[in-house]
């Protein structure tokens, strides 16, 4: 028999080891989460930020979660996990509030997924961790796939609108990968929207996929919803979404997921919210010229991105 590759191999090696460890991987304090900021674009500020869940192993280092989250879907781990992340996330918006008062309150958004949304406690719980952390329920955000809700729409529909009695905001994920993506925007108490990273990737490069994403701005707004942009890479990205309208970005040009402390350094006064708003103001003199930024810019967008490498995710060993 023809032996696996060596990849293949250490993938399945990596999936059964998280499904064995998973009932001890919250007392064996293996898990970590890292933080993405999302950037308001007519700002230029960071105001949010995603909590991203991450498993430390003994052998395999820092796991990502396409690796072990099908696992805890699976077997039902997902709940305790999805809690701790919760509170994890609560209590670190909560010291961020509290240090940086002066600034917007900062929304924290913590991803849900289906066997989480069909938890008779899921509310309770979600009130529960408000209430003993301090948090503003508005200044929680909760992000649902639309795949995470297809199975039982109208039961998914009661859970949510309980949710959002509690001032809790919603955002629809990876909007325009399901088949029923109108559907929910009219039937889910949504405030927001995220544009799947697919389209992003295409938008410059594919008039289809240009055409769709001004269209889902437009209808956004019109429903008086948000619109983020997930996974902007590069400049030009970011300036085709300014000119159409897009009201928050989130990707590997402002940052990759970082650790408390670096996604910290965001939010202090003078360093990198600063210079994620020099930049800002940059790309958006050449959007609003509808030129390509050339020499005279390069020199303030190249200083604008060294002088904190913290924003781009440059510092840190975790990716």
């Amino acid at each position: 028999m023809t032996a696996a590759p060596p990849t293949l191999v250490l993938k399945r090696d990596v999936r059964e080891a998280a499904a064995a460890d998973l009932p001890y991987v919250i007392e064996r304090d293996q898990l970590a989460v890292l933080y993405q900021p999302l950037v308001h674009l007519p700002s230029w500020s960071v105001m949010e930020f995603e909590a991203l869940l991450r498993w430390r192993h003994p052998e395999f280092g820092l796991i990502s979660p396409n690796y072990f989250i099908p696992a805890a879907e699976e077997s039902g781990w997902i709940i305790p996990l999805g809690e701790w992340v919760l509170r994890q996330a609560c209590e670190q918006l909560r010291i961020w509030q509290e240090k940086f008062s002066h600034l917007p309150p900062l929304t924290m958004n913590v991803n849900l997924s289906v066997r989480q949304l069909a938890d008779p406690h899921l509310v309770a719980k979600i009130a529960r961790v408000l209430a003993e952390t301090g948090v503003p329920p508005e200044t929680l955000a909760l992000e649902l796939t639309e795949g995470s809700m297809a199975p039982e729409i109208n039961a998914a529909r009661e859970v949510l609108e309980r949710v959002r009695a509690l001032g809790v905001g919603l955002k629809l994920d990876d909007f325009g990968t399901g088949y029923s993506s109108l559907s929910y925007l009219g039937a889910m108490p949504f405030d927001a929207l995220k544009i799947d990273r697919s389209f992003v990737d295409r938008l410059l490069s594919d008039p289809a996929s240009e055409a769709i994403v001004e269209a889902v701005i437009q209808l956004a707004h019109k429903l008086r919803m948000k619109v983020v942009a997930e996974g902007i890479e590069d400049e030009a990205q970011l300036r085709r979404l300014v000119d159409l309208g897009c009201d928050t970005g989130q990707g590997f040009l402002f940052s990759r997921p970082v650790p408390a402390e670096i996604a910290g350094q965001m939010l202090v006064e003078g360093t990198a919210a600063q210079d994620l708003r020099a930049l800002g103001s940059i790309l958006k003199a050449c959007s609003n010229s509808r030129r390509e930024p050339g020499a005279e810019w390069r020199p303030q967008l190249l200083s604008a991105a060294s002088a904190s490498p913290a924003l781009l995710g440059e510092s840190s060993p975790i990716t």
